[in-house]
């Protein structure tokens, strides 16, 4: 008690101490209270409990297939209409030369989502799956977002069922966590009109985690949502998986303007991103790990995180591409030897990991990686 300042906290610490759920009351205490090291204090309390000193990484490679997209959200700096002279579309071939080129490292999650391209057949998903599978047999194909699963049933003419049932029998294993941003009907009619509703999000991330898919979950904050709006977010994420216990890891993501149409607004600062990690780790009780996703935040901060009650930097990434085109500043990829050194310089214990999160091995660092 003696690291509060603010003593609103007070009645908060306890029930963290007590293993007590916290209520939408406490996430909106905890959002507006300015004792940033006290919210870390109780977030790595809870972190420790779990993972001890450990922090997770995966060695994983991006793959965009397509920035056409007809859903022209306000807050994207990727998405581009097909007349765009920089629009792209990568053919299956296009694919299968961006794997082949890093076929020489231990890459064990492909991670890869894309644009709403109305021009695209389900076809052309399924060969994706296939060839990532062809080339990478082992890997954990982690794709297509919510928004682009609710696509993928109007133009194959499914159900959602047996929609997500093809792309299994393809090869997807795990679906990422973005799409739903902030769930809320204001902050989508001023930001993303186009895309599926909150409660379809909820709907298809539901039959995912039924149908033995996991995922992650996301949040996009630093823009026009409230602190009220946040805490809806968490709690609808947590009965979700009250309900499901299908989502793997929460993942805070801060709002980057750079060329979009809200590139007035001013970035997301340190203080709101470690607040975002540390009160989703005490808010999101039935979530096993918090990233700490460098790519947004930046290499020092994610390391400082660690601290903040994230347990997980995500992964090497290699040639990200979303983020970047809104302005991110950070590194495009890691090699597993820098990962391991930021954990390891926080005072953590670097442990490599598979898509869910069994242990691997340790390996040497492969030349290739230099």
């Amino acid at each position: 008690m003696e690291f509060l300042t603010d003593r609103r906290l007070i009645d908060i610490q306890k029930k963290v101490i007590d293993g007590d759920r916290l209520d939408a009351g406490d996430g909106q205490t905890l959002y507006q209270s300015n004792d940033i090291i006290g919210i870390g204090h109780l977030a790595d309390y809870v972190r420790r409990k779990r993972h001890g000193e450990k922090a997770f990484f995966v060695y994983n490679q991006h793959l965009n297939y397509t920035n056409v997209c007809v859903n022209h959200c306000r807050f994207c700096a990727y998405s581009r209409r097909k007349e765009e002279q920089d629009a792209f579309t990568l053919s299956i071939e296009d694919a299968a030369g961006m794997l082949l080129k890093r076929i020489n490292e231990p890459i064990r999650e492909i991670h890869m989502v894309g644009g709403i391209n109305p021009k695209l057949p389900f076809k052309y998903y399924l060969d994706l799956l296939n060839t990532i599978k062809r080339i990478r047999p082992n890997v954990t194909i982690k794709a297509f977002t919510a928004v682009e699963i609710d696509h993928l049933a109007g133009i194959a003419g499914l159900p959602l069922k047996e929609t997500i049932e093809k792309l299994k029998e393809a090869g997807l294993e795990m679906i990422p966590g973005g799409g739903a941003e902030v769930m809320s009907k204001r902050v989508r009619s001023k930001l993303f009109p186009g895309k599926i509703s909150h409660e379809r999000w909820l709907e298809v991330m539901t039959k995912i985690h039924k149908a033995g898919l996991t995922s992650n979950a996301t949040m996009l904050y630093g823009h026009i949502e409230t602190i009220k709006e946040r805490v809806r977010h968490l709690m609808r994420l947590r009965s979700l998986q009250d309900s499901t216990g299908g989502f793997t890891a929460f993942i805070p993501l801060a709002f980057h303007s750079k060329n979009t149409t809200m590139s007035d607004f001013p970035a997301t600062t340190a203080f709101d991103d470690l607040k975002n990690i540390a009160v989703a780790r005490l808010m999101l009780d039935n979530f096993e790990h918090i990233k700490a996703y460098w790519v947004m935040i930046g290499e020092k901060l994610a390391q400082t995180a660690l601290a903040f009650g994230a347990d997980d930097l995500d992964g090497t990434i290699i040639e990200e591409k979303i983020t970047h085109m809104a302005g991110a500043t950070s590194s495009k990829g890691l090699t597993r030897q820098k990962i391991r050194d930021m954990i390891q310089s926080a005072g953590f214990e670097p442990v490599e990991r598979d898509s869910f999160y069994n242990i691997v091995k340790q390996v040497d660092r492969p030349k290739t990686e230099d």
